[in-house]
């Protein structure tokens, strides 16, 4: 791979701030740990571990909570590479066999070198090094409603490297939307990405390599580097477009929406209904989000900090289904449940 995307840094906190950063957050974005758990696309059991310090947050987590929450990452932060404990303990146990075994290991070195010294002359010295500096080649897709949809995932649970075009779902809760996503990428690209699982975080990561796909989506409206202190938006030719729009909608509800069952009690008696509900801290975005719903005669209700789009009523919840729709079968079960 030229550039590592599965989460490679993880932040340490002073004791008990950890806990702190993610109590401040539940309260900013007024959701329930189990909603929040699914925002990240982590099990609720990974967010407890964190919440009771257990394991350290990745850096990339700390990036999109601060995001949601409008918030700066916080400077009492150090940032380590995941495996940063392993290093020094590689240091000490070489340490220890060497005390114990002294160069030894591996072989007589001067041995090594004589043995190099005769691979160079007869063979090294005439192999020639080839660097395969070719762009890899890929299909350019016209713009259209799965070419949006697409975007839409990408401006959800999407990002670029400068050669990488990368997709972080849940391991579990995304697993059958990560196929079809696999097969969308296949389609419009002609490219099959590759998997990368990473168990103890609980997510997938599809991997497209290409530095020029990269460029070509940025001529289309997408950026790199961190959404929201860009401000990202609904790119201009999809807002163009009435099609466009409705499949962009419902990439980005399939990847950063959430059905949310919102239960009460009114004397002892428990009530619950569905509501729909996209939180960003991206202003621009916010406001594109708002003027599609509107688009299709949906009635948008936005929150007081202004990062929260609800769809409150029962019957408009159940014309989303009808009207956007969804790939992502976890919002189907969640809505027949």
């Amino acid at each position: 791979m030229a550039e590592q995307v599965i989460e490679s840094k993880r932040v340490s906190f002073p004791r008990n701030k950890q806990q702190e950063f993610l109590l401040q957050a539940q309260q900013e974005l007024g959701l329930t740990w189990t909603e929040i758990a699914k925002r990240l696309h982590i099990s609720t059991r990974s967010l407890t571990d964190w919440k009771n310090e257990r394991i350290s947050l990745p850096l990339s987590v700390v990036k999109k909570i601060c995001g949601e929450t409008g918030k700066k990452i916080p400077k009492n932060i150090e940032i380590k590479d995941r495996y940063w404990y392993v290093k020094k303990a590689a240091k000490k146990g070489g340490l220890r066999n060497f005390q114990l075994h002294g160069n030894r290991i591996g072989g007589d070195p001067e041995r090594r070198k004589k043995k190099w010294r005769e691979w160079w002359i007869r063979i090294g010295q005439f192999k020639k090094s080839v660097i395969y500096n070719t762009p890899l080649s890929f299909k350019k897709p016209q713009k259209g409603e799965k070419l949006a949809e697409f975007i839409g995932i990408m401006m959800g649970d999407g990002g670029l490297s400068k050669y990488q075009v990368f997709i972080t779902l849940h391991h579990i809760d995304d697993y059958q939307y990560m196929r079809f996503v696999t097969a969308l990428l296949v389609k419009l690209f002609g490219v099959k990405p590759a998997l990368y699982h990473d168990e103890k975080d609980s997510v997938y990561s599809i991997v497209i390599s290409r530095m020029n796909l990269v460029k070509f989506l940025y001529g289309h409206g997408l950026v790199a580097g961190n959404k929201i202190k860009q401000q990202i938006d609904v790119p201009k030719w999809i807002m163009k477009n009435k099609k466009y729009q409705r499949t962009c909608l419902r990439g980005l509800m399939d990847t950063d929406g959430c059905l949310v069952i919102h239960k009460y009690k009114v004397n002892g008696k428990e009530y619950s209904y569905k509501k729909i509900n996209f939180c960003s801290a991206s202003g621009p975005l916010v406001a594109s989000v708002m003027s599609i719903f509107k688009r299709f005669d949906f009635k948008p209700r936005l929150s007081h900090n202004g990062r929260n789009v609800w769809i409150d009523n029962r019957h408009e919840v159940e014309r989303y289904f009808e009207v956007i729709g969804s790939n992502n079968p976890k919002h189907h079960e969640r809505f027949l449940r």
